[in-house]
């Protein structure tokens, strides 16, 4: 049997339901406003965690340009090398995340600084990854007058003249010292080591004759090796290279399982929203993805990459891991 009401009570209740049919309905308590719905609507600054010029620098500067002629707000390049990366790094950790200040680096303070610095003031696992910019290949070339033409005859004779064989790079830590030390690794070489500050003092080295080999980036010795200054005796990418189609790739020359290139990456601080995430990772897609600024990067031997950030996750990740090993073994430290 239904209860009964009085008719007082079933008055009160219509006047409550008609109330709630013809009020306005507030949101949830809970809901919040899209943060990436107005972003950005102001300047975004792109901190740089290495010096002017580099590859680093021009895909920033490119990807940079690109986005603010698509989203109509500038977009600054801000250089602040130091410490293999470390302080530009840190300053984009620490800084506000709301998408406003950005970082562009290179494998370095991304992946393996966590293992050779016994101290970091930030965790490059709490960056959140944007896009690879870029992706660079590494060459093996050596001085004009090496005593070798080809891969297996420099290793021959490494193994004669252990230690005796030196290459450069431009740091400890760097992809081109890592690259080296990977090299003499699966190739049961010894290779003395020498740091630079910078890439133009190795590559002018080696062509004065003072270094024996290098494992650079293909734009910082290209124009060497064409005019004769330098030999380039492979690339370290898993294929050929378009730009130099004759040159064996490493695997090729016998080394099996060498891969080394350089790569370019955005990330945004710790914490920043997942959806100002969503629409930087989108917006860097596609502008990697216009056929001009492709163009223009390929022109300048870099390969436009972009990218999800999930996968990008786990890319940095094994790149750590790989690398990880190579410093271990080869027992790297930094200050």
């Amino acid at each position: 049997m239904l209860p009964k009401f009085s008719a007082l009570a079933v008055l009160a209740l219509t006047v409550v339901a008609l109330t709630f049919a013809t009020s306005p309905v507030a949101p949830p308590a809970h809901a919040q406003p899209d943060p990436a719905a107005a972003y950005p609507n102001r300047a975004v600054k792109i901190i740089v965690s290495a010096p002017p010029g580099g590859g680093l620098d021009i895909a920033a500067r490119v990807v940079a340009d690109r986005l603010a002629k698509l989203w109509g707000q500038p977009f600054v390049v801000e250089n602040r090398p130091g410490a293999g990366g470390n302080l530009g790094t840190e300053a984009v950790a620490g800084a506000e995340p709301d998408g406003y200040t950005l970082l562009a680096a290179q494998p370095a303070p991304l992946t393996t600084n966590v293992v050779m610095y016994k101290k970091l003031n930030f965790d490059p696992a709490a960056l959140e990854p944007l896009a690879i910019m870029t992706s660079i290949p590494n060459t093996l070339v050596v001085r004009t007058d090496f005593p070798a033409n080809s891969v297996q005859e420099l290793i021959a004779y490494a193994k004669a003249n252990p230690g005796k064989v030196n290459f450069g790079s431009q740091g400890v830590g760097t992809t081109p010292h890592l690259t080296g030390e990977l090299f003499a690794r699966l190739t049961g070489t010894k290779l003395t080591h020498v740091p630079y500050r910078g890439t133009a003092q190795a590559v002018n080295d080696l062509i004065a004759g003072h270094l024996d080999l290098l494992f650079f980036q293909l734009d910082s010795v290209r124009e060497q090796v064409q005019a004769k200054r330098a030999k380039m005796l492979a690339v370290t990418t898993p294929e050929r290279v378009p730009a130099v189609p004759e040159v064996p790739t490493m695997d090729e020359a016998g080394v099996k399982g060498f891969r080394s290139d350089t790569w370019n990456a955005l990330a945004a601080p710790p914490k920043t929203p997942a959806a100002i995430v969503a629409k930087l990772n989108a917006g860097i897609n596609e502008v990697l993805k216009q056929p001009d600024t492709a163009e223009h990067l390929r022109g300048m031997n870099m390969t436009p990459i972009g990218g999800a950030p999930d996968g990008i996750k786990a890319f940095i990740k094994d790149e750590t891991e790989r690398w990880g090993d190579v410093i271990r073994a080869a027992k790297i430290t930094a200050d």
